[in-house]
């Protein structure tokens, strides 16, 4: 992935290909990589950038807010829970289901107006796949709907954009150090 006009499209893609690769190995107790998730991400990625492939809908992210039930999608707590902006409403203009998920107090308190990955840089921690999926489709259809999929990521980090793509992880722990959810 290094290369020096690096586009918004692959960067993005090349993060939800390995989101894929870890959620098939999680799915299947590994603790590690295996060459048929390697597989899923090369096919995914090289699927995306040609239009082939197709993000999931967010219909299965909100399934998923169904079967977690009342807990904190970023810690697992069931206490004081509320709602959160998974990209703060102050920085996303258009305020959406999509973009909201139940979070405790401490976690929504501590996150404020931050970008979601730079919050879980910051608290050291590794966020469920499944909440990094659905940040991912919410920067990717906001990179879609403002013709920025194109653009390099090093003028994107120059933007007054609602997200830090450069933050975005190129890699991923090993399966057994993931969780899908809480």
């Amino acid at each position: 992935m290094k290369k020096e006009k690096l586009l918004a499209k692959e960067r993005l893609y090349w993060a939800y290909a390995n989101l894929a690769m870890a959620h098939s190995a999680i799915t299947k107790n590994q603790d590690r990589y295996i060459m048929v998730n390697y597989m899923i991400r090369a096919k995914l990625y090289k699927g995306l950038l040609d239009g082939k492939m197709k993000l999931g809908p967010f219909f299965d992210d909100e399934k998923v807010k169904f079967e977690v039930g009342k807990k904190c999608n970023y810690c697992g707590s069931s206490l004081n829970l509320a709602y959160d902006h998974i990209i703060p409403k102050s920085k996303l203009v258009l305020d959406e289901s999509d973009n909201l998920l139940i979070a405790c107090k401490k976690c929504n308190s501590s996150k404020r107006d931050l970008d979601l990955i730079e919050w879980m840089n910051i608290q050291n921690i590794t966020l469920p796949i499944l909440v990094l999926r659905r940040y991912l489709k919410l920067v990717i259809k906001y990179c879609v709907n403002n013709d920025l999929m194109e653009m390099p990521v090093s003028e994107l980090c120059k933007m007054q954009i609602p997200f830090k793509i450069n933050l975005l992880p190129t890699s991923l722990p090993c399966p057994s150090d993931l969780i899908l959810h809480y």
